[in-house]
């Protein structure tokens, strides 16, 4: 079965830039895979606190992380400079799953992909809860055509 291409980066609607670290690169002398969990992360929760849709503090609802996954098809490594590319692959009732590309500033080539879902939930009882009207309005321009 043949594995199926990664996004090219201007199907990602949103785009951010990111630094690697210099404890992000493990001993074999690029990034450690868990760290682009790590970058799938950040540029989702910033993306959502730029947005004003996500308070961390005092918001009536938090998301959860109950699925994520990543396929690679280059390393990256400190001290690259990071493209970092966002879309959204549904919403939900209560759940988003978000796409992500990774690649080096100024390359054309993705060097990862991957997906994280998170469900909201409320902050005190952690069950689910709808996704408001907000967050919708506010996320619509990065839903990926089906």
């Amino acid at each position: 079965m043949a594995r199926p291409g990664f996004l090219p980066r201007r199907a990602y609607p949103y785009t951010s830039e990111l630094g690697t670290r210099w404890a992000d690169n493990d001993q074999y002398g690029h990034v450690n895979n868990v760290i682009y969990y790590s970058y799938f992360d950040t540029i989702i929760n910033a993306m959502l606190i730029e947005r004003d849709l996500l308070d961390t503090q005092g918001g009536d609802s938090i998301g959860l992380v109950v699925e994520t996954g990543c396929r690679y098809a280059e390393p990256l490594s400190f001290p690259d400079r990071i493209w970092a590319g966002l879309a959204i692959r549904r919403i939900g009732t209560s759940s988003i799953t978000y796409q992500v590309g990774l690649g080096r500033t100024g390359a054309e080539s993705i060097a990862a992909e991957g997906h994280f879902t998170h469900v909201y939930v409320d902050r005190e009882t952690r069950r689910p809860m709808p996704i408001n009207d907000g967050m919708r309005v506010g996320l619509a321009d990065l839903i990926l055509p089906e």
